[in-house]
């Protein structure tokens, strides 16, 4: 039998673990505060000079915990400064982390921050995990007949092929094509391979030409004006291909 790789990104949850029973969530809880305890006692260890990057680290792994004990205001200001510190150190793949850490905070501007995630997670060769988790979150926020939810998973899809490696390559593609199937289930009704192939031409998802400039435009509606970085610079200085 063929392994399955575990996935760290992917329909991770703002709930306290996957408790069987209030004991084991009791439990969960209390490992989940020791953590965060611990994290707060490494930051305020850390010296003035100490690496921005393992700053970063510390505090993205604070707001991950915050949120699964369901501290949105804490678990943001936590992600948000690991946010920063990436930024300044063009830490592209722990940028879009935050970004994840601070939708799933669910603030005022975690639609805003799911976009500039997903812009990155786009446009740097990330994580490919990374990159569907995040265009996931588009699927699961929209309603049934969103567009949007179709490009975001024929993205994810696309990501995916180009980008993944072994030993993840298999089972993300896999997931990937489930999430797209399931888009089309649910957008059009769609059940079966020639019907789901017509909709994917009638939808023109299958050229990346077309439905790439599409997902700027959902990228557009999340951000709004509450850019936090100059998306306009960091294209220009992306590799000429």
């Amino acid at each position: 039998m063929k392994k399955i790789i575990p996935l760290k990104y992917i329909r991770e949850s703002a709930a306290v673990g996957n408790a069987d029973d209030s004991s084991d969530a009791t439990e969960e809880t209390g490992k989940l505060k020791r953590l965060v305890a611990e994290l707060c006692d490494q930051l305020s260890a850390l010296s003035p000079n100490a690496a921005s990057l393992r700053r970063a680290d510390l505090l993205l792994q604070l707001g991950r915990a915050l949120v699964r004990l369901e501290k949105g205001p804490e678990a943001w200001a936590a992600a948000r400064q690991a946010f920063d510190l990436y930024l300044a150190e063009q830490a592209w793949e722990g940028a879009a982390q935050a970004c994840d850490v601070l939708f799933l905070a669910d603030q005022t501007q975690s639609l805003a921050a799911l976009g500039q995630g997903i812009w990155l997670a786009v446009t740097y060769p990330i994580d490919p995990e990374l990159s569907v988790a995040l265009l996931q979150r588009v699927v699961e926020e929209t309603p049934p007949d969103s567009d949007g939810a179709a490009v975001a998973a024929i993205t994810a899809y696309y990501i995916v092929d180009l980008r993944a490696q072994p030993p993840q390559r298999d089972d993300l593609l896999i997931y990937a094509n489930q999430v797209l199937a399931t888009v089309a289930r649910r957008h059009s009704g769609v059940e079966g391979q020639e019907s789901f192939n017509r909709w994917i031409e009638h939808m023109e998802l299958n050229d990346p030409a077309k439905f790439l400039p599409r997902l700027r435009n959902v990228v557009d509606v999340l951000v709004q004006d509450d850019w936090w970085f100059d998306r306009d610079a960091l294209q220009a200085a992306l590799p000429v291909e």
